[in-house]
């Protein structure tokens, strides 16, 4: 399957997945733009879901909806596991608890839409308030492969390397990352990943150095997990 990327407002991102002839369309934002793509290569939009239920993801959901008669699927009712078959082919759903408790990603081929849970660069702010479910979250998503492409719910690549930046100034990484990086199509590898995002790095020797040289719990890995967080 294809992924289509639309940024609306100010960072957020729609994803439209699709395929020869039908499409879902994931935190739909970007109504008119999703729709002007759609007529353009003769697409039908089967299915429109979230990532999880924060408004700046859903808003777009009911006017999606009216004008393309699509079927809605509340993220709430999807388990781990579920399948959503676009084409033939499976779009894949996981659980990802810690931003929210209702949290998705959603995985087809070598890509992940990974909403608010993991972003370019950083995570999300656990406004679920359970820092072990959003750490058992990441380490999932840290167990694809290297190549796995990482398309997230927001665009907040500057502000995070700079807050990598802040913690590992001497990591050749960051540069690099920042070349990559291109506002008008934003995706990284899970490698890139684990070589400049701070929150992927708590079991390397040099970040958990940094993290004692501050004074902060590194014994376990949900200990260094919520010193990072308490950085950020």
């Amino acid at each position: 399957m294809n992924i289509k990327q639309f940024k609306y407002s100010s960072d957020n991102f729609a994803y439209l997945v699709y395929g020869k002839e039908y499409a879902v369309a994931i935190d739909p934002g970007a109504v008119d733009e999703i729709l002007a793509f759609t007529r353009k290569n003769n697409l039908t939009i089967r299915y429109v879901t979230n990532t999880h239920t924060h408004y700046d993801h859903t808003l777009g959901n009911d006017s999606l909806v009216h004008k393309t008669n699509a079927e809605f699927i509340d993220c709430r009712s999807l388990k781990h596991n579920s399948r959503i078959i676009v084409d033939q082919e499976d779009l894949l759903v996981y659980k990802t608890p810690g931003h929210m408790e209702d949290c998705l990603t959603f995985h087809t081929g070598n890509i992940l839409i990974t909403g608010d849970t993991l972003f370019n660069g950083t995570v999300g702010t656990c406004f679920s308030g359970d820092m072990a479910s959003f750490l058992a979250s990441i380490r999932f998503l840290m167990s694809f492969p290297p190549a796995t492409l990482i398309y997230a719910g927001h665009d907040y690549v500057k502000e995070a390397m700079a807050f990598a930046r802040s913690i590992e100034n001497d990591n050749p990484e960051i540069a690099r990352y920042m070349e990559k990086y291109d506002p008008a199509h934003v995706v990284t590898s899970l490698a890139d990943e684990f070589k400049a995002n701070p929150f992927l790095r708590f079991n390397d020797p040099s970040m958990i150095s940094i993290m004692e040289a501050r004074g902060l719990p590194t014994k376990t890995e949900l200990d260094r997990w919520n010193s990072l967080m308490d950085l950020y």
